[in-house]
C-alpha cells in the first residue's frame, strides 16, 4: 500500500501476501461501519483494511497466541488502537461466545484446504494457515452469524472452491457477487472473491475479472489496487 502500513511477520511459515492485499481491498468499509475479520493472522488484513477505511472500526479473532500477539503489536506500530483490535478465539467455537454485537461486514482468508491428503508434508508452522480443521462449512456459517442482516460477507479463495463458497453462504446469504481473479489474462483464474449479503435476495453477478499481470509487469490497474489507489468494488 505504498508504504501506508507497517508490518512484522515470522521469519519462517506462513506469510501474509497478495490474497490479503486483495480481501482488504474488496471490503468497501464505510465510514461508521463496524468490521469483523475471523482467523487475522498478524494483522496483514485489519491494518491495511483500517488505512483505505480511516472512520470505520475493525476487530480480528485469531486462535494462535504468537498471531495474535504479533497482530496486537502491528496495531499498536501503526497506531491504530483506537479503532482496531484483535481478540483470541477460533471458528470452531460459536460467534456469540465472544461477547461482541453483530457486525456491518465480516470477512475471511480461509485455510485453503480441508484435506490433510491434499497437502504434502506441510511444515508445522503454515499448518494452522493452510488447513481448516473444521472444514470450509464452518467458515462460512461462522462469518454469517458474525454479521447483522444486511450485512455482508467477504471471503477469498481458490476459484476451485467457488461452489462450495457458494454453497455454503447460501445457508442465510445470497446476492451474490463473484470477482474472479487471474495471474495473467487467457489463464484460468486461481482465486476468487465471492461477497454475499445476508438474507439478501438479488441476483447472482459475476463481475469482470482482475488481471494482475501482463508479461512481466503488472496491469496497471491491478497495481493501482494494491498500492491502495484503488478499491476493488463490487458494482
Amino acid at each position: 500500500m505504498g508504504g501506508a502500513v507497517r508490518l512484522r511477520q515470522p521469519k519462517t511459515g506462513y506469510r501474509a501476501g497478495l490474497d490479503a492485499a486483495l480481501l482488504a481491498a474488496s471490503l468497501g468499509l464505510q465510514a461508521g461501519e463496524r468490521g469483523f475479520e475471523a482467523g487475522c493472522g498478524v494483522g496483514a488484513v485489519l491494518l491495511q483494511a483500517a488505512a483505505r477505511s480511516p472512520h470505520a472500526q475493525l476487530v480480528g479473532m485469531e486462535r494462535d497466541p504468537a498471531s495474535l500477539a504479533l497482530a496486537e503489536a502491528n496495531i499498536a506500530m501503526n497506531a491504530l488502537q483506537d479503532r482496531v483490535r484483535a481478540v483470541e478465539g477460533e471458528v470452531g467455537r460459536r460467534f456469540p461466545a465472544l461477547g461482541l454485537a453483530p457486525f456491518d461486514v465480516a470477512f475471511a482468508n480461509p485455510p485453503f484446504f480441508d484435506d490433510p491428503g491434499a497437502l504434502r508434508a506441510p511444515s508445522p508452522e503454515r499448518m494452522g494457515a493452510w488447513m481448516a480443521e473444521d472444514g470450509l462449512a464452518a467458515w462460512t456459517a461462522f462469518l454469517l452469524k458474525a454479521v447483522r442482516e444486511g450485512g455482508r460477507v467477504v471471503v477469498v479463495h481458490r476459484a476451485d472452491r467457488l461452489a462450495d463458497l457458494l454453497a455454503g453462504l447460501g445457508q442465510g446469504g445470497g446476492a451474490f457477487r463473484i470477482r474472479p481473479v487471474h495471474a495473467f489474462a487467457g489463464r484460468p483464474a486461481k482465486r476468487v472473491l465471492v461477497q454475499a449479503t445476508k438474507a439478501g435476495r438479488g441476483p447472482l453477478a459475476l463481475l469482470p475479472p482482475l488481471v494482475l499481470r501482463e508479461g512481466d509487469a503488472g496491469r496497471p490497474e491491478a497495481d493501482l489496487v494494491l498500492r491502495g489507489e484503488a478499491d476493488l468494488g463490487w458494482g
